[in-house]
């Protein structure tokens, strides 16, 4: 199996860097969600660290989950995984944080929002577009309210719209926005390490799981979830409409909607 993931731990081991590539816009496929999980897991009792950052290589952090994978024969295994993995960064012992250029859309937003911080480019566009595929984004549904606030998870969810990095820093989902020129990377490291560097790692370790403990993001990804994936797989996915968008998308071609 290729590897698309690679890392490399920096600051003595107190910081985590985990890059992924893809070709295509570095999309989110089964493979390299299990990928990033199992890289996540193997360092989550390292005792000196003190923040991950995941970022895509290239221009876009991802265009998202693997469209042919949202077909009805393998939708729920890619649920199954992809949910795996958010559930693995919402519980994470310590800080993640998504470092975002350009565009952050689908699945790969729904990473993002299960980060504790996020570092975007000023000029990096969010979004979740599945409804004009005919599907939803569970992850959205369960975080968004939590994360973003019920006013733009609604309208980002029934609409697809962009969520622009400006905006989305205002809303308190990013944390900062890297200057004009600036590689948010270089950004989130130099953020590190005012706030977070000379910190004892132990403590962190302890603070991480009192949040978890008090986290409303700890309910979300579990029963709430699980209910909204059972009504993806059990409603959407058998329904016309819940095959026709990506059918069509994968011909090139505009889905004519039964509305059933």
């Amino acid at each position: 199996m290729k590897e698309e993931v690679r890392s490399e731990l920096l600051d003595d081991g107190a910081l985590l860097r985990i890059v992924f590539e893809r070709d295509g816009g570095n999309v989110l496929s089964g493979a390299l969600m299990r990928q990033l999980d199992a890289l996540l897991a193997q360092h989550a009792n390292d005792p000196h660290l003190k923040l991950v950052t995941l970022e895509g290589h290239g221009k876009h952090f991802s265009f998202g989950a693997s469209v042919e994978e949202h077909q009805q024969a393998q939708a729920a295994e890619m649920l199954a995984t992809f949910h795996g993995l958010i559930r693995r960064l919402v519980k994470y012992p310590v800080p993640t944080a998504a470092v975002v250029r350009g565009r952050c859309l689908g699945g790969a937003f729904e990473v993002a929002l299960g980060c504790r911080f996020v570092f975007a480019s000023a000029s990096s566009v969010f979004a979740c577009p599945e409804i004009k595929l005919g599907v939803l984004p569970p992850v959205l549904a369960a975080l968004g309210p939590t994360r973003l606030g019920q006013t733009w998870t609604e309208r980002l969810l029934l609409t697809g719209c962009d969520l622009d990095a400006k905006t989305a820093e205002s809303l308190g989902f990013v944390t900062a926005l890297a200057a004009e020129g600036v590689d948010p990377f270089d950004h989130a490291r130099e953020w590190y390490g005012r706030n977070l560097k000379e910190l004892s790692a132990y403590s962190l370790r302890q603070a991480t799981e009192a949040l978890r403990r008090g986290s409303k993001l700890i309910d979300a990804v579990g029963d709430s979830l699980a209910n909204i994936e059972k009504l993806y797989l059990e409603r959407l996915l058998p329904s016309h409409d819940g095959n026709a968008g990506i059918t069509a998308f994968l011909n090139k071609q505009k889905p004519v909607w039964k509305d059933a």
